[in-house]
């Protein structure tokens, strides 16, 4: 049995920031090993930060393996950057890079979308029509939005009418900015959104609402306005401490909350949402509104077979053991990333420890051996409270806190430094990660 202990402790995924010189190189860069000699054919669905950086640790253990990655969009996106152009701070560019920037020698992309998965006879379909087989696949497409749930909602009313979607992609993050910008000069309501499904990085809607507050603050215009967040439950973050931090800072920052509104509808024209509550469906004029639309996984995967049966079934997520990220009823199948069925884990600081765990386990089964690595749910989210200040959380499935330097950095404090790993170091340490550097 390899003993490979993957669980973080001291070294989060904001760990190389103290480091600024060598952000790309230490850390948790793979020491060497002997090559595995293996004639696999190993299909990796997805060549986002999941695909990419395990395609890349891959071609440094195994020899001889045939690599396939599958992806359509030829565009790679930053998507932790995302929140930082929709206010403003960086443009729309700063999230862009090609998917083949990354990719390693020796392996092959095919740009096209996967269109059918059948684990059954290990075969994939493309929609131009090639068929795929493998021996191991792991699919790590990411997640769907799902815009036509928000009835009376479209993608190309964002900037417009006060309307912002951060998570569509790095142009809508910027028109995201030019409606909040607008909200910013003229005030009114504005209504923040969560969906009521899993969903990427949890800490973003609430990263959107602290910006916009105080950027309104730094503009003088914040008392023209009427700032809510709306919940999607009865808290404001999954975990409960921070939940109670954000409900203190929002209580400071004059920030509402309405807990339990699921956003169903939009009047673009008349500036009104409804919302599912408990007590029925209620309707809210706004001047901004921030759209989250509810998450899932890619049709081709929740018609695959591969998806949990017993949970998360509107949503469709890959039926996986949580600690090894293999699937639980096709041993060569795994899932990374977003689109996992595991408790915790859309974010990229998840995709950081959970590669590597996939990669223990691909190679040693590969050799015919075992592993003890372990998934133990590490997230990590510089949560922004303010331009110039973050709160650096970090916890795993259990919700405990998992601060990389304790004693240090205090994951609930609002520090200058969590703010510069959000803003500056953040980045290279995620080009590290694809290159399988980190």
């Amino acid at each position: 049995m390899h003993d490979s202990n993957y669980t973080p402790t001291r070294r989060g995924f904001l760990g190389l920031a103290l480091g600024a010189g060598a952000l790309g190189v230490a850390g948790t860069a793979t020491p060497a090993r002997a090559r595995v000699r293996t004639s696999a054919k190993i299909l990796i669905l997805g060549a986002g930060a999941a695909g990419a950086a395990l395609a890349n640790r891959l071609t440094e253990r195994l020899d001889g393996a045939a690599i396939t990655l599958v992806d359509g969009r030829k565009e790679h996106w930053y998507q932790p950057g995302f929140s930082l152009i929709a206010a403003g701070l960086k443009p729309a560019s700063y999230s862009v890079s090609q998917t083949t920037d990354w990719l390693p020698k020796g392996v092959t992309l095919k740009q096209d979308w996967a269109a059918n998965i059948d684990p059954e006879s290990r075969k994939v379909a493309l929609q131009g029509g090639e068929v795929l087989s493998y021996d191991y696949l792991i699919v790590a497409t990411g997640l769907t939005l799902d815009h036509d749930a928000i009835e009376g909602f479209s993608l190309d009313m964002v900037g417009k009418n006060g309307i912002g979607a951060l998570y569509a992609g790095p142009e809508y993050a910027a028109r995201t900015w030019a409606a909040a910008s607008q909200f910013i000069d003229g005030g009114g309501v504005g209504l923040f959104t969560r969906p009521a499904t899993e969903m990427k990085c949890a800490g973003a809607p609430l990263k959107h609402t602290f910006l916009i507050d105080d950027l309104a603050r730094k503009a003088g215009t914040r008392g023209k306005m009427d700032v809510r967040y709306m919940a999607n439950n009865k808290s404001l973050f999954g975990v409960p401490i921070v939940a109670e931090k954000v409900r203190m800072l929002f209580g400071d920052r004059g920030i509402g909350a309405d807990y339990a509104h699921v956003l169903t509808s939009l009047d673009a024209g008349a500036k009104r949402a409804t919302f599912n509550t408990p007590e029925g469906a209620v309707e809210r004029a706004y001047d901004y509104i921030h759209v989250i639309p509810p998450q899932r996984a890619p049709d081709v995967v929740r018609q695959s077979g591969l998806s949990w049966a017993d949970k998360w079934e509107d949503q469709g997520w890959v039926e996986v053991d949580k600690a090894t990220l293999r699937h639980n009823r096709y041993p060569e199948v795994f899932a990374l990333g977003d689109v996992a069925g595991v408790p915790k884990g859309k974010t990229a600081a998840s995709v950081k420890w959970q590669v590597p765990v996939v990669e223990e386990h691909l190679v040693a089964q590969i050799a015919g051996d075992t592993t003890d690595a372990a998934y133990n749910g590490y997230t990590s989210c510089p949560l922004i409270t303010q331009v110039g200040r973050a709160m650096l959380i970090e916890f795993d499935y259990n919700n405990n806190l998992t601060p990389s330097f304790p004693g240090i950095i205090a994951p609930l404090e609002e520090l200058w430094i969590s703010w510069l790993m959000k803003e500056v170091a953040l980045k290279a340490t995620y080009n590290a990660m694809l290159r399988g550097k980190a």
